[in-house]
């Protein structure tokens, strides 16, 4: 695998999301082994853009490094400075959720009621609430209503 070109402008504008990311690999004095290989390549499936820090007082070693890194995990070298590597990769496209992985689950809602004496404490009470439930201002639960939707995105449909 080749490591990915970036142009001028690219190079810059990943530089400047990169400035305030902490590093997410560190690699010490066995170099990039297997391990810091599949770190470094999870953590770009995740984020896409990461910063590496290298424990080596040499500079060629960590430019060395860091042409092995983007070429292994296909990345694009974006900067180097000091101890610090930065690498940057597209991230992969994400498989869609069905629509019975996303509908809410059951969750516990607090409910207060305050007294009409200032002087009592309002009563709490931890009610639990399904997906196809919702609380009204009033403190009690309805059923939520389905969303109509317009005239014109029924028809796109």
């Amino acid at each position: 695998m080749a490591a990915l070109l970036l142009s001028p402008a690219q190079r810059k504008l990943q530089r400047s999301m990169a400035h305030h990311l902490d590093p997410v690999v560190v690699i010490g004095n066995d170099g990039v082994t297997p391990a810091v290989t599949k770190e470094a390549d999870a953590a770009l499936n995740a984020h896409g853009l990461i910063k590496v820090r290298v424990f080596s007082d040499s500079r060629d070693v960590r430019e060395t490094v860091l042409a092995e890194l983007a070429d292994r995990l296909n990345a694009a070298p974006v900067q180097h400075i000091g101890k610090l590597l930065v690498l940057w990769r597209p991230l992969p496209p994400r498989e869609k959720l069905s629509r019975e992985d996303r509908l809410p689950g059951p969750r516990t809602v607090k409910l207060i009621k305050f007294s009409k004496s200032p002087t009592h404490r309002p009563t709490v009470k931890k009610v639990r609430v399904f997906g196809n439930e919702r609380v009204t201002s009033g403190g009690t639960i309805k059923r939520a209503k389905r969303r109509v939707a317009s005239v014109k995105k029924r028809s796109l449909v």
